[in-house]
């Protein structure tokens, strides 16, 4: 018998062979992590300044876009009477980063100096607010004097582990200090050489981000299908509405508390107001828990100097956060993630134990963006089988049968009469 040959063995082999190969990669990525991790932080290690760029041109593209389109253009319009889009770009490109440069410059002279000096003193006065902490708190059990026995062990035992850490940890690590300078200074050398490269990337990108967005579409069309590119660049432009909306809400959300946590602290006169105020506005940035976080240990702080005005701070600190969460967190950022409070909590617990903090920070408007779009092919698919879309609708709902007739439940005898309900009227019209 005569062998024929045809095209599908050649089909089934190049796939037998694929398969293969591909359990063979996964085999040795299973057993080679580390090697696999090296390499992936390797990559972004050389990455890193066009990281830096492109996050830099994100944030502060609506900037060159406002500038662009409301102060440049209309000024080049009435000046040329025409449209002069590339010196309107030029001036909206110099005019941001020269605002961003002062802002970040103003902010490490202002702050900085005042931020040492507050751990300074920290750090130089902690057996003195020990000392006071232990005398309040003695004095407040006076009353008890077995309760104030074993405040006190308390208070020894951790005097005692500070003292220990002092002389067994902190000595030989200033005494290390040298011979880790100079990989310090090596470091902070890259740091600053990826930030100047990273300016200069996102010059670049802001200059030319439509030519940029252009080739991405036209390499993706020619890829990709037609149907699948168009549905890669609504999610793309849906992430982008959610992620810049809260990111960079976040970001301005945080510099007005930090403001206004600031200025409260000064005209009451509380301690550390630069410090705390820093605390207070970094950790605002992390949704939920992070408020709560950088008010503990602001407070914390301020009871090592005075344990009656940390009282006052918790109470002004509270006010300040009610304030952020209906006045300027909702004017701000709005409805922008959509998300209910248990899947705020659910993706911060999530993105924070994978990624830390920085999954803290992105894992809301992740989670948010991951949510709407399942939420968008749940819908279809339900419109596609001529079933309710709307979740409250299936809280009537008993259940569905093989032919698809919808069975809802039978009202309790004490339940409300909701004959006049909207979504009695809606069933009522469809009926008709």
């Amino acid at each position: 018998m005569k062998f024929k040959w045809e095209k599908k063995y050649l089909h089934w082999g190049v796939t037998a062979f694929l398969v293969i190969v591909s359990s063979i990669l996964f085999f040795l990525l299973l057993n080679r992590l580390d090697v696999v991790a090296g390499a992936i932080g390797f990559v972004l290690n050389l990455l890193m300044p066009f990281i830096i760029g492109l996050i830099i041109a994100y944030l502060l593209s609506p900037l060159v876009d406002w500038f662009e389109n409301v102060c440049f253009g209309r000024l080049f319009l009435k000046v040329f009477h025409k449209e002069k889009r590339r010196a309107a770009r030029t001036c909206a490109l110099i005019i941001t980063f020269l605002l961003a440069i002062a802002l970040v410059s103003g902010l490490c002279v202002l702050v900085f100096p005042q931020l040492f000096e507050s751990i300074e003193g920290i750090i130089g006065n902690l057996s003195t607010y020990f000392s006071r902490l232990e005398a309040w708190v003695l004095g407040f059990f006076e009353k008890n004097p077995d309760i104030a026995k074993i405040v006190q062990s308390q208070f020894d035992n951790i005097t005692k582990s500070i003292s220990n850490w002092a002389t067994n940890d902190l000595l030989p690590q200033m005494t290390n200090l040298a011979g880790g300078l100079t990989s310090g200074v090596i470091n902070m050398v890259n740091i600053v050489t990826n930030l100047i490269v990273g300016l200069v990337v996102s010059i670049y990108v802001l200059s030319s981000k439509e030519h940029f967005f252009a080739q991405t579409k036209k390499v993706a069309y020619a890829i990709f299908s037609i149907r699948t590119t168009n549905t890669l660049l609504r999610v793309t432009r849906r992430a982008d509405r959610v992620f810049g909306k809260f990111v960079k809400g976040k970001l301005i959300e945080a510099l007005i508390i930090g403001l206004l946590c600031f200025i409260g602290m000064s005209i009451f006169g509380m301690p550390f107001a630069t410090l705390i105020s820093v605390i207070i506005g970094i950790t605002n940035i992390v949704p939920f828990f992070g408020p709560i976080i950088g008010a503990v240990f602001s407070c914390i702080l301020i009871l090592l100097v005075d344990p009656l005005t940390a009282l006052y701070f918790t109470i002004f600190i509270l006010i300040l956060q009610q304030f952020d969460g209906n006045v300027i967190g909702p004017k701000i950022l709005g409805d922008s993630t959509g998300l209910s409070s248990f899947w705020v909590i659910f993706s911060i617990m999530i993105f924070g134990g994978l990624f830390g903090l920085t999954g803290m920070i992105i894992g809301v408007p992740t989670f948010a963006l991951i949510y709407s779009l399942i939420g968008e092919i749940v819908r279809e698919r339900l419109k596609r089988n001529d079933m309710p879309s709307e979740t409250f609708e299936y809280e009537k709902i008993d259940h569905i049968t093989v032919q698809e007739e919808i069975v809802y439940r039978e009202p309790e005898e004490n339940a409300p009469d909701n004959s006049d309900s909207p979504e009695k009227k809606k069933e009522e019209e469809k009926g008709k």
